[in-house]
């Protein structure tokens, strides 16, 4: 599996390429799963373009996407979006439509209540796991552990020297994570070597302009759809 990753944390800062609204998250995530990806994250954004989980700002997005795709549409939920997790919980109860899944990130305050109010609604939770943080360890000690959809073990480290080695670090902290498949990936400079690695062990991936805004050379890339590609390229030549 590859997932695409269509925008995370990026503003318009960032550059034309990376969509914002909800048509231009229909158009990229489209244009993605016909280059290949068979799973969608995305971060919704306020018309200011900050992420938010709120059900006004979550509904158009989904709805946009899902009438031009057919595979499952996650989104985040992360702490930046709403730093009080009591807030966040109420966010994630109040939503009006419902995302096929999302990420919960272990190590943030709050997040074993998350997890359980998006099972309880019929949500797929995505295990965050960063590296540099306890959330492997956490983890390991949740009753959730065996229910979640899948673990995401996301590499922090951005160089590219050390990323291999944080990544072989973060899966033994991991261990059989009680079974659940698990979904390897990076960021920055980290995100082409890691999805290497994923290749070479078999992993679930992802790979999208929240992860980077360049290509392998260096060369920046134009869409979503061009990362997709190179990454399944890429993923093919090591696996």
């Amino acid at each position: 599996m590859i997932q695409v990753c269509l925008n995370g944390a990026r503003g318009a800062g960032d550059g034309a390429v990376v969509p914002l609204s909800p048509e231009a998250l229909a158009d990229s995530a489209a244009e993605a799963v016909a280059s290949g990806a068979t799973d969608i994250h995305v971060h919704p954004k306020t018309p200011c373009g900050q992420d938010s989980l709120s059900p006004r700002v979550l509904a158009p997005v989904l709805e946009a996407i899902r009438a031009r795709v057919s595979v499952p549409v996650g989104v985040t939920t992360g702490a930046w979006a709403e730093p009080d997790p009591a807030v966040r919980l109420e966010r994630v109860r109040s939503w009006t439509v419902l995302p096929d899944h999302a990420s919960v990130n272990w190590h943030e305050e709050g997040a074993e209540e998350l997890a359980a109010a998006l099972m309880e609604r019929g949500v797929g939770v995505e295990a965050g796991i960063w590296s540099g943080t306890d959330g492997a360890a956490r983890f390991a000690a949740s009753p959730l552990g065996p229910r979640v959809l899948r673990v995401l073990a996301e590499v922090t480290d951005t160089s590219a020297r050390t990323a291999e080695a944080t990544a072989q670090a973060l899966l033994t902290d991991l261990g059989p994570a009680f079974g659940r498949p698990v979904l390897l990936h990076g960021e920055e400079g980290s995100a082409w070597p890691v999805l290497r690695l994923a290749g070479r062990l078999g992993l679930a991936t992802r790979v999208g302009l929240e992860d980077t805004l360049t290509l392998p050379d260096g060369e920046r890339a134009r869409s979503n759809a061009q990362l997709v590609t190179e990454g399944l390229v890429q993923y093919a030549r090591t696996s």
